[in-house]
């Protein structure tokens, strides 16, 4: 067998039991781990903490990989938290942002048959059997038809069962071992769900893809794939195979200050203008879905538009009210608005109130500070240093560890993501950029 079939993947498990056995085997050996880890600490061998984070990150990512779908999307997820996480979870975890075992040809050529009643081979002047990125719900082959170079995203099989299945394993161990009252945290399980879901509907990505290139074509120095319905299904999705290198790869090319910064003014201005004119925004900002050029003084390809979050209108006026300096000197104000949001609750004792209170004060000036200024440079140190000890600081606050159940709206699980996903891009670019239109400031 070759290197690459042995490092593909023929099968995946797709049922609940085969998943929750796949689970429990993971907790077995990372039992092992600990079980090994101590063994040799007592016989006076060298076993270090950080040996144990990297055997059982290891056993995690692998499991991960295997699994795809939902928890694939966690370690995704987990990969921008740096600070929440020990580095060897971080280093493995971030693999997930860019490559993961990819299935075997078989399989994708039985895709494109359940689909087009043709092979890969038939559809296509030319297909790359092997694939190019492989990610948490598809990967991406590269074709060729009609002179085109064409990315094809092949969806894994079974992904949308499996989400469904991952989550009713996930919530009941959630509920007893937090605590937590299932009414209670039913809208933020059902917001979860819904926008996973939505990411295996490879029309839904299509059209939402297309009218979001649209709405933002004036946009500069952005650029977006072309779409192809009639190369594409549920499960299979043509677009045109844009140029550019993803962040890492990019940031090793040394590109100049100049270039970091107008690359990322085009990615604030992108999500300012999804925010406040579409609201809408494409919720999956990691760096597997943008390609990055020097071409032009600094270009932004944007792909993936499987995760994107719909803004009803009272969200959109609570989210940017709670960014305004207006807000943050009038106490009364964010209360009021923190009470709207969910926050703040008619039954918290007047403790507790004050608690949330100055805890939500601190974090929004820290965390809306871009907002409030001209210009913000995403690259000086100590602005990132104090998010990583803001965030260190809530983590051990005995109010918040104690805390048994969710606050504020489920509709800024997914708005907080974006803005957590946007700044860790723009601190890696180092990027000095206006965060408010000239007319504003």
């Amino acid at each position: 067998m070759s290197d690459e079939a042995a490092n593909s993947l023929s099968s995946l498990p797709t049922s609940k039991v085969a998943r929750a056995a796949r689970f429990a085997k993971t907790g077995l050996n990372v039992g092992a781990n600990y079980v090994k880890h101590y063994a040799k600490r007592a016989v006076g061998a060298e076993s270090t903490t950080d040996d144990l984070h990297a055997a059982n990150a290891a056993e995690l990512y692998g499991t991960l990989s295997e699994m795809k779908g939902s928890v694939l999307k966690v370690a995704q997820m987990l990969a921008m938290e740096k600070n929440l996480l020990p580095t060897a979870y971080a280093d493995q975890f971030a693999q997930a942002q860019y490559q993961t075992p990819p299935l075997s040809g078989p399989l994708v050529v039985k895709a494109f048959r359940d689909t087009f009643g043709k092979s890969p081979f038939e559809v296509f002047a030319e297909f790359d059997l092997a694939a190019r990125q492989a990610a948490s719900i598809g990967q991406v082959h590269f074709a060729r038809k009609e002179g085109k170079d064409l990315a094809v995203k092949v969806q894994y099989p079974g992904v949308a069962d499996s989400i469904r299945s991952d989550i009713r394993l996930v919530k009941p161990i959630a509920l007893r071992v937090l605590g937590l009252d299932e009414a209670t945290v039913r809208p933020y399980m059902e917001e979860v769900e819904t926008r996973l879901l939505e990411e295996t509907d490879y029309n839904l990505e299509l059209r939402r893809g297309q009218e979001i290139a649209d709405a933002c074509a004036g946009l500069a120095h952005l650029q977006f794939p072309r779409y192809y319905p009639e190369l594409s299904s549920i499960r299979i999705l043509t677009m045109d195979w844009l140029p550019g290198q993803h962040l890492k790869e990019f940031l090793l090319t040394e590109p100049p200050q100049a270039v970091r910064n107008q690359l990322g003014q085009a990615l604030w201005d992108f999500y300012m203008f999804q925010l406040n004119e579409l609201r809408r925004v494409h919720a999956d900002p990691h760096p597997g879905n943008f390609l990055l050029r020097a071409a032009e003084g600094g270009t932004v390809g944007v792909l993936d538009f499987g995760c994107v979050k719909e803004i009803p209108a009272d969200v959109h006026r609570l989210f940017t009210a709670l960014l305004t300096p207006e807000t943050l000197a009038d106490p009364d104000k964010l209360a009021a608005l923190l009470t709207e949001g969910g926050v703040l609750r008619p039954e918290d004792s007047p403790t507790r109130r004050e608690f949330y209170l100055r805890t939500m004060q601190a974090s929004l000036e820290l965390v809306g500070r871009p907002f409030r200024q001209p210009t913000f440079n995403f690259g000086d140190p100590a602005y990132m240093q104090a998010l990583y000890a803001l965030g260190d600081d809530l983590m051990q606050q005995p109010e918040l560890r104690q805390q048994r159940e969710p606050r504020g709206s489920e509709h800024f699980i997914y708005l907080n993501r974006t803005y957590v996903g946007l700044y860790a891009l723009l601190t890696e670019l180092r990027a000095d950029i206006r965060t408010r239109p000239a007319d504003e400031n």
